[in-house]
């Protein structure tokens, strides 16, 4: 029937682009970013270089969808939270743990961020999908200020550059020595900090 057919072919275009993302994160990680190409992106998922450019377009259009692929779902189990500090802290510690996997969508990314300070192909697509997760960081900041688990005064923007700046330098450090950095411990260490950062003050005893 063609409602089926449509449904099928939906399905192989959604494991073609799972594959070529898959396979993208794989060459970034094993031969690092600037030897990415559509035909070596094909070739290691098993299809044509026209493939994979009907998928995305160029190498740019590969590069956006693996970057907003790679940050997608990172930590799962946020939505089922409601908003404020908790899933704020969820967020803060199960990424880190994600991050300490080894996996190789984590290390990609790590990658691929670096690569994005100097890479004009880059830049925008990292530049864009860190002002989406400093929003969303704010607004669990101002989430918990409704609800008077965060303390009035923080500013929700501040607090969020301040979040992904620690998450990006702490990850950075891994990638470059990974046996220096206990990812799982940290992601303990700094929930029960911005947990204390982000407390309301206790009231004055009489």
């Amino acid at each position: 029937m063609p409602t089926q057919d449509r449904r099928t072919q939906r399905e192989r275009r959604e494991h073609a682009e799972a594959a070529l993302i898959s396979a993208a994160a794989e060459l970034v990680v094993d031969t690092g970013v600037r030897s990415l190409t559509l035909a070596r992106v094909g070739e290691k998922a098993g299809y044509s270089r026209g493939i994979v450019s009907h998928h995305f377009g160029s190498k740019q259009g590969l590069l956006d969808a693996l970057a907003r692929a790679l940050q997608s779902g990172f930590v799962p189990g946020l939505d089922e939270q409601p908003p404020g500090l908790e899933r704020l802290l969820a967020l803060v510690g199960g990424y880190l743990r994600a991050l300490g996997s080894r996996s190789v969508t984590g290390r990609a990314f790590l990658l691929l961020w670096a690569e994005s300070m100097t890479s004009a192909e880059l830049k925008p697509a990292f530049r864009d999908r860190d002002v989406g997760f400093r929003h969303d960081i704010a607004a669990e900041v101002a989430a918990g200020i409704a609800d008077g688990a965060v303390r009035a005064d923080a500013d929700p923007a501040d607090v969020a550059v301040a979040v992904v700046g620690q998450l990006r330098g702490i990850g950075m450090q891994y990638l470059l020595d990974p046996d220096a950095v206990d990812l799982d411990r940290l992601g303990d260490e700094v929930t029960d900090h911005w947990r204390r950062a982000l407390a309301p003050d206790e009231p004055s005893a009489p």
